[in-house]
């Protein structure tokens, strides 16, 4: 199965690279909400764990010196949803956990817009540009509802 997914993603943009990794994340967070409902702690923090190192790689290949100011706000916003992942993992909150779901989700469709945008340019900047500023949009929108999380999280899965 892993060559299958391997093989899956060869030739794939950067965008859609980022978008399986989006994939993977909802994935995760599907995997700790299903577990908060059998009660199985370890399952939850294992599924958190994948979630969070998704984000971690995401966070960390952020290009701050040319992305500008969406790289900034992705690098707020990944580390809002960190912290409100973490406060879903702690309070074992199926809520909690959509509520990240519905965020990741939000800022992913963001970045399917920018590919699909990508893919019909075919030299027209306007389309890039309105691509990128559709993303930030997203992006800052989601940090408002996650601002308070950054800072009212233990830290704890």
């Amino acid at each position: 199965m892993s060559s299958y997914r391997e093989h899956a993603l060869d030739g794939a943009s950067a965008i859609d690279l980022v978008l399986a990794l989006y994939d993977g994340i909802v994935r995760f967070l599907y995997l700790a909400a299903a577990a908060v409902d059998r009660g199985d702690e370890e399952g939850r923090r294992a599924a958190v764990k994948r979630a969070l190192d998704i984000i971690i790689h995401l966070q960390a290949r952020l290009r701050m010196d040319i992305g500008g100011r969406p790289a900034t706000a992705l690098s707020e916003f990944y580390a809002s949803i960190f912290a409100e992942i973490l406060k879903a993992s702690q309070a074992a909150s199926r809520p909690k956990f959509e509520h990240a779901i519905e965020c990741v989700r939000n800022v992913r469709g963001a970045w399917k817009q920018v590919a699909a945008e990508s893919a019909n340019r075919h030299g027209v900047s306007e389309a890039g540009s309105s691509a990128q500023a559709m993303l930030r949009r997203s992006i800052e929108s989601e940090e408002g509802i996650l601002s308070s999380a950054a800072t009212a999280t233990n830290w704890t899965a």
